[in-house]
């Protein structure tokens, strides 16, 4: 499959499913405490997703995915299935959400801190979440897809931590995975060369232990080999020919 370039009425669908699937990670904050299931989780995003948004959850049924959301829990890296486990103080959860609304898709993943957590998983979200925002800030027209990896890859190794390899960024629109694959690691000036109307998602995944992951017999859910902390961010972004635009941004962050 090659990559898409949108079209204009095609970036406006794009940037109206993006603004619901930001609006699902801000719905359900609150209620992301010690005692709730991510069963609950699920069950408050879905009900959300379907009859106030009008959209479709994308996971549901992709591939045979069981749930609406992904919940990824401390080393759980990412593809956490929902399930009948009560969230702890002390515990990180990434929280991946992806709307269908008029055939498009818009992807976005946030972590939440679960009661009071300790200052090395702290360390380890700001990180992450700065190491997002130091790929975002390589996009526009003309640069490369090694641009985005190696100012990721070099904020995480440079704390001490590490970039899974086995999964990565990708093109999403009418699809929910696309072209070109987007990887969190690699060398500036390689890659593919970025034109605008592309849309693309970022969405490194840092471990604070060793890189390695496997996935357990469920077939979905990835886990640090060392059983350390992992944690992602994860937003859907327009190239533009003088940079980017963020089409999953939430509101705490528009500064």
């Amino acid at each position: 499959m090659s990559i898409i370039i949108k079209s204009p009425s095609e970036i406006e669908k794009m940037r109206i499913a993006g603004k619901l699937a930001a609006e699902v990670l801000e719905m359900i904050a609150p209620y992301i405490v010690p005692g709730v299931t991510t069963d609950q989780l699920d069950k408050l995003c879905h009900d959300f997703i379907v009859n106030v948004q009008k959209a479709i959850p994308a996971p549901l049924n992709y591939h045979g995915f069981p749930k609406s959301i992904c919940t990824s829990i401390n080393q759980t890296v990412c593809h956490g299935i929902p399930c009948e486990k009560k969230l702890k103080s002390g515990d990180i959860v990434n929280i991946d959400i992806t709307v269908i609304k008029d055939d498009y898709h818009g992807d976005t993943s946030k972590m939440f801190c679960v009661g009071e957590v300790s200052p090395h998983a702290k360390r380890l979200i700001k990180i992450t979440e700065e190491a997002l925002f130091l790929g975002i800030e390589q996009v526009k027209a003309g640069a490369t897809l090694g641009d985005i990896g190696h100012a990721i890859q070099k904020h995480a190794e440079t704390n001490r931590y590490s970039v899974v390899r086995d999964f990565c960024g990708h093109g999403i629109g009418k699809n929910f995975h696309e072209e070109p694959q987007v990887l969190h690691y690699g060398k500036a000036g390689t890659g593919i060369t970025l034109e605008a109307g592309m849309i693309i998602t970022i969405e490194p995944m840092i471990n604070l232990g060793k890189r390695d992951v496997k996935v357990l017999a469920d077939g979905w859910t990835a886990v640090t080999k060392d059983r350390s902390l992992s944690a992602q961010f994860e937003h859907t972004l327009l190239v533009t020919t003088g940079g980017y635009e963020i089409l999953t941004l939430r509101q705490e962050e528009r500064g």
